[in-house]
């Protein structure tokens, strides 16, 4: 079985973590970096999935190319207007902001294929049950970066009540090489081409547990010293544009004194136990948030039964003209036609 790690981030995912009325980038980790961690790993296939862009993906592909043990597919996480796609195997990064609709087809039109990231998070954009009216090939059922006990306990009791539906992914969703290695996708064959016909033909599966909290707080960390390092650049007139990184244009961008407010700021959270008071504190509120998840766990579930037997009526009704109703009892005897169009 090879292995893979479907959801990963470089410094070109921007500058767009918030914490209270600081403000953070994403990662400062060169793509090459997560590649050569990623070989370190074992990871046959790395995908690049940046927020809204696609250039880490193509810098970590070139570079890969020395290296006749891993490839890398370039990807895109993009923020949709009803919650975030991946979309893997990208020829250029998708508009951000549209319809769900609109993205995975224009994912699809590249030939690429779509996976929605942390479906069910109780934090950050997932597209909740949107994703069972979009013709994505999978979802994610381990998120590397939600350590809480709702998110992905829910998404894998979803996959599970519907084997072959969609293809089960385990993604890192890291930022930093601290949270990498602690949950990955297993998959028939070890090339890239290999991970499209097992995510197409639903043969992946999810491995491993998320990042522990003490991974994130090192993220965090990583991230405020590396962007104080760039604005110290920028001042010192030392830092040069990179086509597609918002993150060194930002810098750029900012005057200086934005930059010298944004390295007192940075000094702030760099203050002993201050780091890890915010990280406690957010895990904290996220555990709070699944514990009230988890009560209405069943309700929640019984409702995604019907919702998908609706779906699946409606899908019926289009194929024979046959008005069935929910599929709940038909979908025992009726097989409905995969469409396939990669």
């Amino acid at each position: 079985m090879g292995k893979t790690d479907t959801h990963i981030h470089t410094y070109y995912s921007g500058y767009n973590t918030k914490v209270g009325a600081l403000r953070f980038p994403e990662s400062v980790i060169d793509p090459s970096v997560q590649v050569d961690n990623a070989r370190r790993n074992g990871v046959n296939v790395l995908c690049i999935t940046d927020h809204n862009e696609v250039e880490g993906g193509f810098v970590a592909e070139r570079y890969a190319k020395q290296f006749d043990d891993i490839e890398v597919v370039v990807g895109d996480e993009v923020m949709t207007d009803q919650g975030e796609v991946i979309g893997l195997w990208l020829t250029e990064k998708p508009k951000k902001f549209l319809t769900p609709e609109e993205t995975v087809d224009i994912i699809h039109e590249q030939g690429g294929l779509a996976i929605a990231p942390h479906p069910f998070s109780v934090h950050v954009d997932g597209m909740q049950e949107k994703i069972f009216e979009l013709p994505i090939e999978g979802f994610e059922v381990i998120n590397g970066g939600h350590p809480d006990p709702y998110s992905n306990f829910f998404a894998k009791r979803v996959m599970d009540l519907y084997p072959g539906r969609w293809a089960e992914t385990s993604g890192s969703d890291a930022h930093s090489i601290c949270t990498t290695n602690y949950n990955w996708t297993e998959f028939p064959g070890t090339t890239a081409e290999d991970l499209r016909k097992a995510i197409i033909n639903k043969t992946t599966v999810g491995k491993g547990v998320p990042a522990p909290v003490m991974g994130q707080f090192q993220w965090s960390y990583e991230v405020v010293w590396g962007g104080q390092k760039l604005m110290y650049q920028a001042l010192r007139r030392k830092l040069e544009p990179v086509p597609g990184n918002e993150l060194i244009a930002k810098c750029l961008r900012n005057t200086d004194m934005k930059n010298v407010t944004g390295i007192i700021m940075g000094f702030v959270y760099d203050v002993p136990f201050t780091g890890m008071l915010a990280t406690l504190i957010s895990t904290a509120t996220l555990k709070r948030r699944a514990k009230k998840a988890l009560k209405q766990i069943d309700e929640r579930i019984a409702k995604v039964q019907k919702l998908i037997a609706e779906i699946d009526s409606k899908k019926f009704l289009a194929l024979t003209g046959k008005d069935v109703g929910p599929l709940k009892e038909a979908a025992a005897e009726v097989e409905l036609p995969r469409v396939i169009t990669h």
